[in-house]
């Protein structure tokens, strides 16, 4: 029955962190308020023109996908070459298949015009 008294206790503790950080951050966001420029978009230092809330194409997001995911392939072989005298055919066998998969998924994604620039 003690240990049910650390839970509440840190349940509570937990909560106030929660509260007393809340509270903090609206104090201190309410004694700046800063000038009429402060919270305007900008690129550069110079004022934008045109509506600022345009929205991008999904190609940026599809190229940022497929980075992420080829840029995570070249970690893996990176430290499957360091430890490749010690995984012998399984690991050549296990990696053969993830590069394999990779790459029918660059081929699906150039066959539709995925990493075509319009």
């Amino acid at each position: 029955m003690t240990g049910i008294w650390y839970v509440l206790g840190l349940a509570a503790a937990g909560v106030g962190f929660v509260f007393l950080v809340i509270g903090l951050a609206w104090l201190i966001s309410h004694r700046n308020h800063g000038d009429r420029h402060k919270g305007m978009p900008y690129e550069s230092g110079i004022d934008t023109f045109g509506d600022t809330w345009g929205r991008f194409g999904v190609s940026f997001y599809v190229y940022a996908l497929l980075f992420v995911a080829f840029d995570v392939e070249v970690v893996f072989l990176f430290l499957w070459a360091i430890v490749f005298r010690s995984l012998l055919l399984g690991g050549l066998v296990s990696m053969g298949t993830f590069v394999l998969v990779l790459l029918l998924g660059l081929a699906y994604a150039w066959r539709k015009g995925v990493l075509t620039w319009r």
